[in-house]
């Protein structure tokens, strides 16, 4: 029996859920919108991929009214390609209530025609909140002050992009009794003086994740066997035969340099990479929207929340730095109780991660390609001890002598752990993002010079 009867929708709101071809709400979705449409404060924590995204769309739905001709709602994405992402699945709502106007407001798209449209007070505007933030506090073209609630999407890379001061500036403008949802994939402690300071006894939902990995998901290694991880993925590629499958590669020059390998053996691929200029970016989007494509090329940071239908296959190029990346790249299939297969195409560089992934329990099956088949292949695992450390700094920490056992050593050893691997994984982020930020930069002054 479908769940959508306890929440007493209206029927346009039962209207967009059957133009969604929605027939029951997920656990996020269910647990959550009767908070946004009582207009309560939300902290809701879910992993991507669990429909988050129409978990505040819905109750927007039911809480937007057309006839008002005023600014009612703010969306933020950390990212452009995320914010996009909602504005398309927004757009729907356009198709239930043609009176309802909604607003796409991030960067690279001209400013001028942007403002324009919104002194006109669309009912929704989603964007990145650093151009949130230039529309609304210091080109005062966007009335966020008349907003009802603002809704805060994937708050845990919002704070690690170095966003949320821009979020904060938003908020501290906007009226006081503003209801505030925060929709995050964990929250981090470092967030707890943001949610204190702008949410008022907030509601706090929890979709609990398995600490396992999906049974739905095979995890395969393959050796590149000194060819390069490029080759070693086409003849790959050769032997399945995949609906959708991510490649995902360590940088941003990794992603073009396999992107236009496979575009010279004629494999309509699609990428998705930061070194990509707003308007490559969007089309990729709307390409990968069009489901034409069966390969996609990827860095972690730019396919991080985006929501890809159909995966069947994953490919690591190799093994991330922060090894939880692992984990968001083979989670991309194996959804919906679908059956997924993870590759990983390994290198000696490559092995002591594999050892971690194994001490963490991900099951590997070593595979090889022999007469475009794919058969299997000796595992290193008996040539080396099972416990090998995943680093040496880590490995001071769980090992070190301490001369009087404390109480409570256990935890606190691993929230020590814990945070030299989110040190690290901050570390990669605001790299890759002073990376982005030059390479756009560069990109800028080529336009400029081509004027």
């Amino acid at each position: 029996m479908s769940n959508f009867k306890k929440h007493s929708f209206s029927e346009k709101t039962m209207a967009f859920l059957d133009a969604n071809n929605f027939t029951e709400l997920t656990l996020i979705q269910d647990a959550s919108v009767d908070s946004i449409i009582a207009g309560k404060d939300l902290i809701a924590v879910a992993d991507t991929g669990t429909g988050k995204t129409h978990a505040f769309l819905i109750p927007l739905m039911e809480k937007i009214n057309s006839d008002e001709a005023r600014t009612q709602a703010i969306i933020t994405a950390p990212t452009r390609e995320l914010a996009y992402q909602i504005y398309d699945f927004a757009l729907v709502m356009k198709e239930v209530d043609p009176q309802l106007t909604i607003e796409l407001v991030i960067g690279g798209t001209d400013r001028n025609r942007m403002s324009d449209r919104l002194v006109k007070n669309p009912h929704i505007v989603i964007g990145t909140p650093g151009r949130i933030k230039d529309m609304f506090v210091d080109e005062a073209v966007l009335r966020a002050d008349l907003a009802d609630i603002i809704i805060v999407d994937e708050a845990d890379m919002t704070f690690e992009f170095g966003f949320l001061n821009d979020v904060d500036q938003i908020i501290s403008r906007m009226k006081k009794d503003v209801q505030v949802a925060v929709y995050s994939a964990t929250i981090l402690k470092e967030m707890s003086t943001f949610l204190d300071k702008y949410l008022e006894q907030p509601n706090t939902i929890r979709i609990k994740k398995s600490e396992a990995f999906s049974p739905n998901i095979d995890h395969h290694l393959i050796s590149t066997k000194h060819l390069k991880y490029e080759e070693t993925l086409y003849n790959l590629l050769q032997t399945i035969n995949p609906y959708v499958c991510v490649i995902f590669c360590k940088t941003r020059e990794e992603v073009d340099k396999t992107f236009d390998y496979l575009r010279s053996k004629n494999l309509k691929t699609l990428k998705i990479s930061g070194g990509q200029s707003s308007r490559e970016r969007i089309r990729s989007l709307k390409d990968l929207k069009s489901q034409e494509y069966t390969y996609i090329v990827a860095t972690d940071i730019a396919a991080r929340g985006l929501d890809i239908d159909g995966i069947t296959h994953v490919v690591s190029l190799g093994l991330p730095s922060d090894l939880n990346f692992y984990t968001h790249r083979a989670g991309r299939t194996g959804r919906s109780n679908r059956h997924g297969t993870s590759y990983v195409i390994y290198d000696k560089v490559d092995v002591s991660s594999i050892f971690s992934l194994k001490n963490r329990g991900i099951h590997f099956e070593f595979k090889q390609i022999r007469n475009n088949e794919i058969v299997d292949a000796k595992s290193i695992f008996s040539e080396r001890k099972d416990n090998y450390n995943e680093d040496k700094e880590i490995a001071k920490v769980l090992y070190r002598k301490n001369a009087k056992v404390k109480p409570g050593y256990k935890k606190k050893r691993k929230q020590e752990i814990d945070r030299i691997k989110q040190k690290r994984r901050r570390e990669m982020i605001r790299k890759s993002i002073k990376e982005q930020q030059v390479e756009r930069g560069k990109a800028s002054q080529a336009e400029k010079r081509g004027k």
